[in-house]
């Protein structure tokens, strides 16, 4: 079981996630609706994955990215996004991201791009 704070500026989609993550058996131990409550999070919590939203109002997803990373070069953050634009995903890939999910996503997607950042 692995320990995951879940960043998205809408309610809705945090509670979806929580509800997959619970399925694949994790723990959220936070949430977040924006990119500084993010990145305060990361400091004390220490989970194991951030699942991140790109686009978020004020300091963005890959803001918050930059930061984490740079608090902890080790950090597996998992961004995603209802944009597939190229630059959201070259964005999050340049500062560290573990990996990319294009909502909307499925409790199987979600499980694959966790097998793919959690030894």
């Amino acid at each position: 079981m692995a320990r995951f704070l879940v960043v998205d500026d809408a309610e809705y989609m945090r509670r979806l996630i929580g509800v997959m993550l619970h399925k694949l058996e994790h723990e959220v131990v936070g949430e977040a609706s924006s990119g500084p409550e993010a990145i305060e999070l990361y400091g004390t919590l220490h989970p194991d994955v951030v699942i991140m939203d790109v686009l978020m109002p004020n300091v963005d997803g890959i803001k918050a990215l930059q930061e984490i990373r740079t608090a902890d070069p080790k950090a597996k953050v998992l961004m995603c996004s209802a944009s597939e634009q190229a630059h959201h995903v070259e964005g999050s890939a340049s500062y560290g991201a573990s990996g990319y999910l294009v909502k909307p996503f499925t409790v199987s997607d979600l499980s694959e791009a966790i097998k793919r950042i959690l030894p």
